[in-house]
């Protein structure tokens, strides 16, 4: 059961729909309507409730997809594959002890990510910052948990990361994680139990000036983690009101040498929840 936030004229209230085969079925709008559903007792129920008594029918290609998201935080999770534990720790030689001790750790490395307006769907501009030199996306599973802290459903995420500014100093995570258009999410939210993703496909794609330029893909089987301990270490004396998206960490690292540039276009696919592209833009000088 695959939901999306939607669009169909640029000033109109978002809407969520249904996504069967090639049409949307729309199930309402408003701005936290996407989170009603989802935070429901029973998503599932609820979504079929809502469709029974829907009558309209959208071709999915005349809709503009948004990202799936109302007013949730977005966190992430890192080193949570052994490839991205070496990316980092080539990038930091004085940090490359901890993040060696916190691939191995009980207690996960979690992080604030974004606040909505700094995410972007489906089609919408991710981007590097002005004062980056190395910036790469990373591809993610995202969960999508309810603020009973329950994992409700799954998208696709693109933790876009600034390398040589954490890779000058750990303290600066925050300034290489966090700026507007830090985050992609999309295309929708399919509601499944977490058995269903243990073991998907995760491609990433980025093109540049009409030729590929870099792919790679791997797992979610290769996580050093489970789903249910990092949404329970998340939950440990936090409340999310309003539900929070998890982002679970990436296994796809570009080599050293690569960085994103403004033009070029990211695609991540993961089985069962279709393709996130994004565009590539510049940051903000001043």
């Amino acid at each position: 059961m695959r939901l999306v936030k939607f669009a169909t004229e640029p000033d109109a209230s978002p809407r969520v729909g249904l996504v069967d085969g090639e049409r949307v079925v729309p199930l309402g709008q408003g701005p936290s309507l996407l989170s009603e559903i989802l935070h429901d007792a029973d998503p599932s129920a609820r979504v079929r409730d809502l469709a029974e008594d829907a009558s309209q029918r959208l071709p999915l290609a005349s809709v503009r997809l948004l990202a799936p998201i109302d007013r949730q935080e977005v966190w992430g999770a890192g080193v949570t594959y052994e490839r991205s534990k070496k990316a980092r720790e080539e990038e930091s030689e004085r940090a490359a002890t901890f993040y060696d001790l916190v691939y191995r750790a009980e207690r996960p490395e979690l992080f604030f990510k974004a606040t909505p307006h700094r995410v972007a769907g489906p089609g919408e501009p991710i981007r590097v910052r002005a004062d980056a030199r190395w910036t790469v996306p990373e591809p993610e599973l995202a969960l999508v948990v309810s603020p009973r802290m329950k994992l409700v459903g799954f998208t696709i995420g693109d933790d876009v990361s600034s390398r040589d500014i954490e890779g000058e100093n750990p303290l600066y995570l925050p300034q290489a994680k966090v700026y507007d258009g830090c985050c992609g999410l999309g295309p929708g939210v399919v509601l499944a139990p977490a058995d269903d993703f243990r073991d998907r496909e995760i491609r990433l794609e980025i093109d540049r000036d009409g030729e590929l330029a870099f792919s790679g893909a791997t797992s979610t089987a290769r996580m050093a983690r489970r789903f249910e301990d990092l949404i329970a270490w998340l939950g440990r004396d936090h409340t999310f009101p309003h539900g929070v998206i998890l982002l679970t960490g990436t296994g796809v690292v570009p080599p050293d040498d690569f960085t994103l540039e403004p033009g070029d276009s990211v695609r991540i696919a993961i089985d069962g929840l279709g393709t996130l592209e994004n565009p590539v833009r510049g940051g903000f000088e001043g």
